[in-house]
């Protein structure tokens, strides 16, 4: 019976695997386009309405950051939930169980959170821009949960991620027939949208923030996988003898979200525990079965 539940497992992951691969494989440099053209639309925006500067940027985006952060606030708990998705942490923790069946999907994952992490960096000291619990009174906007006073605002961090994440997911299992392609599409994108506008809706952002950090996510989402597919850096993921790095990393993930439990208590913890303890006895199961 375990012999039979170890091969089933190992067929799974070869076809699940080989799947991802052809995916990848698929794609080519013209695919960057998009998303270039969509930053350079940004910017010729602001240029245009003569909002490239720090006053420019937070003015024009000031009557619309209103309207969004009024009505998507009408959901608090909702929002607030949701938002914490674009915590690598949380996000990270609902594909775990991909490093057992898919592991080329963690190989792009871990290369792909690595260059979002230095656009985030990077592009935030570059701008500067005061977020809107620093530039509006606090009183005139919902802010839910913990006030961001910071001057860290552009571009969102959390959108980023959220993109990053979905765009390595929306090619590694990218449907074959046109139509369905197209609604896989509709659906990843329509997903990341309501939760990076959260960010809106917790008083954290403004909407260029989440926009601008979505583009970015999506082109680290796919710097990720092409430089997985050209050079094999995180192809120790796929060996099971560096299992036991996962088995300490998500006890150390637990301890964190219980503390987060213990702290906020939101539901969206829950899952993302109970997610990784799914993973965390199907990987030792498998390591110890070796």
């Amino acid at each position: 019976m375990l012999n039979k539940f170890i091969a089933l497992n190992q067929e799974t992951k070869s076809r699940m695997n080989s799947n991802v691969i052809s995916n990848f494989s698929k794609l080519n440099l013209s695919i960057f386009f998009l998303p270039v053209a969509l930053l350079i639309s940004v910017v010729l925006f602001l240029y245009f309405e003569n909002s490239l500067s720090t006053e420019g940027y937070i003015k024009i985006q000031k009557n619309i950051f209103y309207f969004l952060n009024s009505k998507i606030s009408q959901f608090p708990h909702i929002a607030y939930n949701l938002t914490q998705i674009g915590d690598a942490l949380i996000f990270l923790s609902f594909l775990t169980l991909f490093i057992l069946y898919a592991p080329k999907i963690w190989e792009a994952l871990i290369t792909a959170s690595i260059v979002s992490a230095l656009f985030s960096n990077v592009l935030k000291i570059l701008f500067s821009i005061p977020r809107p619990a620093a530039a509006f009174d606090n009183s005139t906007f919902t802010i839910i949960g913990r006030a961001l006073p910071g001057h860290n605002s552009l571009p969102s961090g959390h959108s980023i991620t959220i993109f990053t994440v979905l765009t390595v997911l929306l090619f590694a299992v990218l449907p074959k027939k046109p139509n369905i392609k197209f609604l896989w599409y509709l659906f990843i994108v329509s997903i990341g949208l309501i939760l990076v506008f959260t960010r809106v809706g917790v008083g954290a952002h403004y909407p260029i923030d989440v926009i601008v950090g979505s583009i970015i996510g999506y082109i680290s989402g796919l710097i990720g996988i092409f430089i997985c597919r050209k050079y094999k850096i995180c192809a120790w993921v796929n060996n099971i003898k560096y299992y036991p790095i996962f088995i300490i990393l998500f006890l150390v993930c637990c301890f964190v979200l219980i503390s987060k439990i213990i702290n906020e208590n939101l539901f969206i913890f829950y899952i993302s525990l109970f997610s990784l303890i799914i993973s965390l006895f199907k990987i030792s199961y498998v390591y110890i079965k070796k």
